[in-house]
């Protein structure tokens, strides 16, 4: 026990015996008492010093009475104690503090501090005298300690009240023993003489003589329970609301609030939630038993919750007579208490309920609805075992006012998640299920949603192109959540529709730039546009030239491989983000040899390390360089790098692609002269050049798709014309190019019609056919399927 005062302690005999019943300390003060020196009882059974039966089993903290106790000179003493049970602490185990006051120090009758102790204060109050032992006490203190003065008279506080908050006391008035001035301490503790713990205002001030000599101190003790649980219960509410909500998540949200009752309000908090129908549809708003509720989140005083009978995650059925069920039901709090048997048929239906609630010893239970925007979400249980007192009005309004805010941040999540899943199916509907295979390249993509933003707007794709040649394209649209995913899905679309007409890159994104715009007019209203935004990364590469031309609107430029590990991001001009109009964008072409990887992301997975775009980039070319044959071991090498554990702080896109060459055996290159008339040898080089190739199977087919391509640009285009055909391993491309502007277009010839039926036929010999611009005019293309089965 701390030592806090300076004064000789042998006017009050003091023993402390361990839970074994052994004597651990023996002090001056209990040798005037029964004659005993230290060295001969510690160590030994205090029981030996009795000469009568031994007590009772003390029921609570505090024991006190008289016992027959043994002399050193063989005399027997009847002894009044007081005791204190302290609980065990740190490494130290229980222990009982027994002290009783030495006779030959009472307060005479006439002493001026037992008239100051009468009349200087109207409440209850002590007088301590110099020495700090108590010299009297009023009859409402003598109520407060639950002990008679006669029998307390000599003792100090902390031999009185045996607790912590005594031992504070102490410390307070010896400070105002030495100063000679007054002090006020609050504390909260449960005094001798009461049940229930109490907050107090303990108001110390000197008792002077005439002279000013201070003679001790004077002790009021005020009882401001009432103030001091308003002032706790504001402050919960305070906190409640900092610390319930901190996200967006029901779990957590849910294990906030019971973290925030315990041990505040109850011993142990569960949270339970009704489960979403499966039709997305909203909770019932009237309930009725059975009820069908989920463990989201528990707490308690005790480690490991060991009062739970059903962990999170799982769910159960409450039956009427539940608490459950009846405040769902009911659609108010309900309190029970066991004591009056108010839970009586629940723990009977429910055995293993029954059984913790008596090993814990619960005795009162108040069940909260969970209730936000007239929708029940589900209820909350508070339980009392360890604190004694039952759940009273106060208790429940408090609780109420806590769940209620803790309601509507579940609601705000439970709608946040719902909203999310919705725009996750959305995003994941509108974005690539899988990546063609292209002669081109080989390619490998991730998307992952924001931890906490949720989904949003970014988005890739790969799109085969005629020549075979590929767009690739990564996209990131401002914003998060539903819009953001339909306005990525429109910008997707547009993009594979413009990549389909053959626009070059810069092109594609200045019609991509007025789409946004219109978007935004129509997002905004009338002559208010809203703020749409997006960026967007568009590159097409060619494998016969080996020629990539991209263009960028605000997006990240692209970072290559090349083989032998040289690693560079490309210089590209930034351009404007998409949504500004009226600005132009550039594109650069640059040549990437066969086996070369390119790399395509959004910025949130350059940002999501510290904000830092610059440590990001180092670390995607750090995972970059690392590539060894596998792009989609690289993607996942690069997420782990540069993603945190907890996940992006915004979405993530990311689009690897290796390049291939078509080698030059498998392209062959006619000039056409400008005369019908020798279109015949050029036929016959063709199917020449298939024998080599070994489609002879494509020969006649191919003959007349190139007969009526040539003559087709010989009598409607312009010099000079080239013929080219490509030899995929599936496919035989046909392509006519002139420098001519304007585009041929399929028409239905009339019966009695001599001409007007080429391309008609060419439409119905091939796969596909089409045509693209060019710097220098157009090309006429067709695709002729290898595999016949294939083009069904």
């Amino acid at each position: 026990m701390s030592r806090v005062y300076p004064f000789d302690d042998a006017a009050t005999a003091r023993a402390v015996i361990d839970e074994d019943g052994t004597l651990a300390e023996w002090n001056e003060g209990a040798r005037r008492l029964l004659g005993h020196p230290a060295e001969e009882v510690v160590g030994r059974p205090a029981a030996r010093l009795l000469a009568g039966d031994p007590p009772s089993a003390p029921a609570g903290s505090r024991w006190d009475g008289t016992l027959e106790l043994r002399h050193r000179d063989g005399r027997t003493l009847p002894v009044w104690l007081v005791a204190h049970h302290r609980a065990a602490e740190d490494e130290r185990a229980g222990r009982w503090l027994v002290f009783s006051p030495v006779p030959g120090a009472p307060a005479a009758p006439d002493d001026p501090l037992a008239a100051a102790a009468l009349t200087q204060s109207p409440c209850a109050i002590a007088v301590y005298d110099e020495e700090l032992r108590l010299r009297r006490v009023n009859e409402a203190m003598a109520e407060v300690i639950g002990l008679p003065e006669e029998r307390v008279r000599g003792l100090r506080i902390t031999e009185i009240g045996g607790k912590p908050q005594s031992e504070e006391l102490e410390r307070n008035m010896l400070q105002v023993l030495a100063t000679g001035r007054p002090l006020d301490v609050q504390t909260y503790m449960r005094t001798g003489g009461e049940e229930l713990a109490h907050a107090w205002l303990a108001r110390m001030a000197p008792v002077t003589d005439a002279s000013g000599r201070v003679l001790g101190v004077s002790l009021a003790a005020h009882d401001i329970t009432e103030n001091y649980l308003a002032r706790e219960r504001l402050q919960l509410v305070n906190e409640a609301s900092v610390r319930i909500g901190t996200t967006l998540d029901v779990t957590r949200t849910a294990q906030e609030l019971a973290d925030v009752c315990v041990p505040a309000l109850a011993d142990f908090v569960t949270v339970d939630l009704l489960d979403p129908p499966e039709n997305g549809a909203d909770l019932p708003t009237r309930l009725t038993a059975p009820v069908t509720l989920r463990r989201i989140a528990h707490q308690s005083v005790l480690p490991g919750v060991p009062e739970a009978v059903l962990k999170p995650g799982h769910s159960e059925s409450y039956p009427p007579s539940s608490p459950q069920a009846d405040s769902l039901t009911a659609g108010h709090t309900i309190v029970a208490r066991v004591a009056a048997g108010e839970m009586a048929p629940w723990l009977n239906w429910h055995a293993l309920r029954g059984e913790r609630v008596r090993e814990f010893g619960v005795h009162s239970s108040m069940a909260v609805p969970i209730q936000a925007r007239g929708t029940t979400l589900g209820v909350a249980v508070l339980t009392r075992h360890r604190r004694p007192d039952p759940f009273g009005p106060d208790d429940m309004l408090l609780a109420e006012e806590i769940t209620a805010r803790a309601a509507v941040c579940i609601d705000n999540a439970r709608r946040y998640s719902r909203e999310r899943e919705t725009a996750l199916a959305l995003q994941r509907s509108l974005l690539p299920r899988t990546l063609p295979h292209t002669a081109a390249l080989q390619a490998a993509s991730r998307y992952l949603p924001a931890a906490r933003a949720g989904v949003g707007g970014d988005w890739f794709d790969v799109i085969p192109l005629s020549g075979l040649r590929v767009a690739m394209v990564v996209g990131d649209v401002v914003g998060h959540g539903v819009q953001a995913s339909a306005t990525m899905g429109r910008l997707r679309t547009a993009v594979r529709t413009l990549a389909d007409i053959d626009l070059a890159p810069d092109e594609l994104l200045t019609h991509l730039d007025d789409l946004v715009v219109r978007l935004s007019e129509e997002l905004g209203g009338e002559g208010s546009p809203g703020e749409l935004g997006a960026t967007c990364l568009y590159a097409v590469y060619d494998p016969v030239s080996r020629h990539c031309t991209m263009a960028r609107a605000g997006h990240p430029p692209p970072v290559v491989l090349r083989p032998g590990h040289r690693l560079h991001e490309v210089d590209l001009p930034a351009g404007p983000p998409l949504g500004l109009g009226g600005l132009p964008f550039e594109s650069t072409e640059i040549e990437l040899p066969e086996g070369t990887v390119l790399a395509m992301f959004t910025d949130g997975l350059i940002t999501s390390q510290n904000g830092d775009p610059d440590a990001g980039r180092r670390l995607l070319h750090e995972a970059l360089a690392a590539y060894s044959d596998s792009l989609d071991e690289t993607c996942d090498r690069i997420l782990h790098a540069l993603l945190p554990s907890g996940g992006a702080a915004d979405d993530v896109a990311l689009l690897l692609a290796r390049t291939q060459g078509l080698p030059p055996s498998r392209v062959a290159t006619w000039d056409i002269p400008a005369d019908p008339a020798l279109v015949a040898p050029i036929r016959k080089q063709v199917v020449d050049r298939l024998e080599v190739w070994d489609l002879t199977m494509a020969a006649f087919t191919a003959e007349l798709v190139v007969s009526e391509l040539v003559t087709n640009a010989i009598r409607y285009g312009a010099r000079p014309i080239r013929l080219r055909l490509i030899h995929d391993t599936t496919r035989l491309i046909c392509e006519v190019s002139d420098t001519s502007h304007t585009a041929p277009h399929l028409r239905r010839a009339k019966t009695w019609d001599e001409g007007g039926r080429g391309l008609l036929l060419v439409a119905q010999l091939t796969e596909r056919w089409g045509t693209r611009h060019t710097g220098e005019g157009k090309t006429i293309w067709a695709e002729l399927s290898l595999f016949p089965e294939d083009a069904v």
